[in-house]
């Protein structure tokens, strides 16, 4: 659990695999020292750039435990619970939190180029993960989802869904957005992150499933 709002730098953990594309949970263990003793305040996995979509439910998994077993509590873990479903969003973000994830970020939900809910189902999507789990929420704003959210909308879940606490902006012009949900959320979001890629840290591109790195250096 974190004990104050968490601020400062959270990168991304890029999932190693090996020759096999089966992955290296040994080389895993690595990437996340790596991270701490570079000094970070916090690491987030199974992102989009951790190759999310690549990995099976089982890897999945595995890679959360393996993780958050060898932290230890040395910095705080956001566990990337993303899904179309609610209801197995909800679950994902329930084995993070029982992990000791010390919160949970999540994509509004999509599914392939056209079927996007609208704000009042997203609504309910964020509002039922909340409902799973005590710990926070930090909604990824990202334009890989194709799905439009308003800083007004933004401003909405925070000040109406109490674990929705942080947000990471990465669409273009982030710090433009970012000034006008800080604006309009105020105290309601602690936790106003910028994640657009153009300026976020990026680990050196490795081997993986996934061979376009130009994708793979999206959080």
């Amino acid at each position: 659990m974190l004990s104050t709002p968490l601020s400062g730098v959270a990168p991304i953990a890029p999932t190693p695999f090996d020759d096999d594309d089966e992955v290296d949970y040994a080389g895993q263990t690595r990437v996340i020292d790596f991270m701490i003793d570079a000094g970070v305040d916090a690491i987030c996995v199974l992102a989009n750039y951790s190759e999310q979509f690549s990995l099976t439910d089982s890897e999945r998994e595995r890679l959360t435990t393996v993780i958050l077993d060898h932290v230890a509590g040395r910095v705080p873990v956001i566990v990337t619970t993303s899904h179309y479903s609610r209801k197995v969003a909800a679950e994902r973000s329930r084995r993070a939190q029982a992990a000791g994830a010390a919160m949970v970020m999540l994509m509004p939900p999509y599914h392939g180029a056209t079927i996007r809910p609208d704000e009042s189902d997203i609504f309910g999507f964020f509002g039922g993960v909340a409902d799973a789990i005590d710990i926070p929420i930090m909604i990824q704003d990202a334009p890989v989802s194709g799905v439009n959210l308003s800083a007004a909308f933004l401003a909405r879940l925070a000040r109406e869904i109490d674990q929705v606490q942080y947000v990471k902006v990465e669409v273009p012009n982030a710090a433009a957005k970012l000034r006008e949900l800080i604006f309009q959320a105020g105290d309601a979001l602690p936790g106003p992150f910028d994640g657009e890629e153009s300026i976020t840290p990026a680990a050196r591109p490795g081997r993986g499933r996934h061979r376009d790195d130009a994708q793979r250096a999206s959080a």
